[in-house]
């Protein structure tokens, strides 16, 4: 078996727990900047390889699934290969799983740009005898084993609606912006925001959805677009975690904080200013550090012939959920200018 490994040092590293307690399930980790990695040969030929293919590299989410799953590799003895596009493209992506694939790589763990188009080179891997799984965002369920959930979809969609409706007085327009409208986590999340919406929220009026190809400038742009076009605006949604800190700083410099609602998927650091002087109201998101950890343990398993089971406890993460053939991670946690200031990553 050919094992490679993928080592990446970083330039700078931040982290902490979430909550002030050390036992807490929720642990976010973010690194600003990364150092060209590089692949060595691993001499020890019973090691596993897992190749983790996360939609994009470079931006604080993913960074920080990286570092989960680099500290899993070590603690669990798993060769870890972490590689992505520069941009959420698809054919990029299918560009490096080909690549991974030639390397005779145990497991392939991908957060899918699209699921339909991912489908073919997944089902060409396993047709190998490579173990497939998704995280994070999923692919067509017949070309992987199982799925990785950060949270329940459902739970988490309806939430994001609440958020907004309970800062906006249950009434007035409002907008969602999105990461992507190919990405399958992303389109869920967007669908239960909707049906929250349509049986709860019935003077509240859905003005528009945009993507911003989770891109934080397009993020910026697109949320000073939707200020424009509709100038009395009562909210906006940002449904992935590079929205709601462009649409915070969209509304603060067109001097609309404190009449246009701001919530959504967001770490607190990215967001402590806006929630403390007013612009956002509030945040709340799941750890990426631990999904990384999770998505590297799992591996292990698949590999190894063991499957995941409800309420099993993996060390650093915590007790998951199954459901048919996906496994729940866990619940977010929401951050407001009142607590805040108890988190500094």
């Amino acid at each position: 078996m050919k094992v490679f490994c993928s080592i990446i040092f970083l330039l700078i590293v931040s982290g902490c727990n979430i909550m002030s307690d050390s036992d807490s399930p929720y642990e976010i980790v973010y690194e600003n900047e990364q150092a060209p990695s590089f692949e060595q040969e691993n001499t020890d030929e019973d090691q596993i390889t897992v190749a983790i293919v996360p939609k994009l590299v470079n931006i604080p989410y993913f960074n920080a699934v990286e570092k989960g799953a680099r500290e899993a590799a070590e603690d669990l003895n798993v060769n870890v290969i972490y590689k992505g596009p520069p941009l959420a493209d698809s054919s990029l992506q299918i560009e490096i799983i080909e690549d991974l694939i030639k390397q005779n790589v145990d497991l392939l763990a991908v957060s899918a740009n699209d699921p339909e188009k991912l489908a073919p080179v997944l089902q060409k891997a396993r047709q190998l005898e490579i173990k497939v799984i998704t995280w994070d965002s999923d692919t067509l369920p017949g070309s992987r084993d199982l799925f990785i959930n950060m949270v329940d979809p459902e739970t988490l969609g309806r939430h994001l609606m609440d958020l907004l409706a309970w800062n906006t007085n249950e009434q007035g327009k409002f907008a969602i912006m999105t990461g992507s409208f190919t990405a399958a986590n992303l389109n869920e999340w967007v669908h239960w925001i909707n049906i929250q919406h349509e049986e709860y929220y019935s003077q509240m009026t859905l003005v528009d959805i945009v993507a911003n190809d989770e891109d934080p400038h397009q993020a910026y742009i697109l949320a000073k677009e939707l200020l424009k076009e509709h100038p009395d605006l009562d909210g906006i949604i940002g449904s992935a975690s590079e929205g709601p800190p462009a649409i915070a700083k969209a509304v603060k410099e067109l001097g609309k904080s404190g009449e246009v609602a701001v919530v959504g998927l967001a770490s607190p650091s990215q967001m402590n200013e806006y929630l403390k002087d007013g612009t956002a109201q509030a945040v709340t998101l799941w750890s990426p550090k631990k999904l990384g950890y999770l998505t590297v343990a799992i591996s292990k398993n698949v590999v190894e012939g063991k499957e995941p089971y409800d309420r099993q406890d993996i060390p650093k993460v915590g007790k998951i959920r199954m459901i048919g053939d996906t496994v729940i991670m866990g619940e977010p946690i929401d951050y407001t200018k009142d607590n805040v200031d108890q988190y500094d990553f």
